[in-house]
């Protein structure tokens, strides 16, 4: 008989939450990570007496009153609420976009006065579209133009988007951005969602209480030692990625990667909010995080991590999946050998090649945990 019921492949947030209910359930779990650290992308570690978010900022957000109950089993969440900075050359932005940013670009005032400058400057590109002879938006810049004019999209949207894609707008299909929303209030809370909050402590040790009962092992490669790992458990939980897990039969699925820099400074404020992204394409990074703001850190020094899109290659950690067309019909292909498993669950934004919040990477591991443990 195998020693445990399930082997499950990444200590992140999706195997802590499926390895969180096969324990309650009665089931014996060993968990693996190639990481020398449990939480995946979500993993916090203390600096100065600050918890430094080290893979990107992570806020977590839902409308599901379930999924923010359950969360807070494990952890005390604060009250933090997301309301990024854009700066874009030495102008100050309000994001998402709404009436302070309408103020800070155009001076007006009222909700009528900014729907009538966004309408005018819309008008402008679609007329210019079809001097041109376009019917419809060819590309992101085209079609960003369209929803918002030209003001936002040149100072707030373009050089952003740019760096994120590693390709001129002009480059990118118009399908990646079908709308942008725009608010005609003074709010600039980031997200629409009732519950909104960071735990208090970081996002480790929420993970550690997931994963209280569990065999684990750091630093460990499956890969590299994956014929006695396939014999130590009756069913697998694989959260890496699908095309790895398959010897990339069918080719290399292709994500977007990050680079971070991180530095401690002897100040007590360095910018004064979490986030501040940096919206023009000269400056390479895209954001910069100060981390003592998540939770309203009174420490004397601080710490910022500088956020640095970068283009992909193997070896190289992936955070974000490129879901074209051409990468989705590619993906199709192993999650139809996926689907002919009988011992293999595959999971997560890596397992199921799919950009997932973190609401939604909790909802889904229960999800397929009540189906396979029910």
């Amino acid at each position: 008989m195998a020693e445990f019921d399930y082997l499950i492949v990444g200590a992140g947030l999706f195997g802590a939450v499926f390895a969180h209910e096969a324990g309650k359930a009665g089931k014996k779990c060993l968990v693996i990570d190639r990481r020398d650290h449990i939480g995946g992308n979500v993993y916090t570690e203390e600096t100065e007496g600050i918890n430094v978010h080290k893979y990107g900022a992570h806020i977590f957000h839902t409308n599901d009153k379930r999924i923010w109950d359950y969360v807070n089993t494990f952890a005390e969440f604060n009250r933090y609420t997301n309301s990024p900075v854009a700066r874009y050359k030495e102008e100050l932005y309000n994001l998402p976009f709404n009436m302070n940013t309408f103020h800070a670009l155009w001076g007006v005032k009222t909700p009528k006065e900014a729907e009538l400058k966004i309408e005018e400057q819309k008008r402008d590109a679609v007329e210019q579209m079809r001097a041109e002879g376009v019917a419809e938006p060819r590309n992101l810049r085209e079609q960003a133009l369209t929803l918002v004019g030209k003001d936002i999209y040149e100072k707030l949207i373009e050089g952003y988007t740019e760096k994120q894609w590693g390709k001129r707008a002009s480059e990118l299909p118009a399908f990646i951005i079908k709308r942008l929303p725009v608010r005609f209030t003074y709010d600039n809370n980031y997200f629409n969602d009732k519950y909104q909050g960071i735990p208090e402590g970081g996002y480790t040790g929420m993970i550690e209480k997931m994963l209280k009962g569990c065999e684990i092992r750091l630093s460990t490669d499956y890969f590299k030692e994956r014929k006695s790992y396939d014999n130590v458990s009756n069913r697998i939980v694989f959260t890496g990625m699908i095309d790895e897990f398959y010897g990339h039969r069918f080719g290399y699925l292709e994500y977007r990667s990050l680079r971070f820099e991180t530095e401690t400074l002897d100040m007590y404020n360095y910018q004064g909010n979490a986030v501040v992204n940096y919206t023009e394409y000269e400056v390479p990074y895209t954001r910069i995080i100060e981390h003592k703001h998540f939770e309203f850190g009174t420490q004397e020094k601080t710490v910022i991590t500088r956020e640095y899109p970068a283009e992909w290659k193997w070896g190289d950690e992936p955070y974000y999946p490129m879901n074209d067309e051409k990468n989705n019909a590619l993906y199709s292909k192993y999650r139809e050998l996926a689907e002919e498993e009988d011992r293999v669950i595959f999971g997560g934004r890596l397992g199921e090649y799919k950009y997932y919040d973190m609401h939604q990477v909790v909802a889904r591991a229960l999800e397929i945990a009540d189906k396979e443990l029910n």
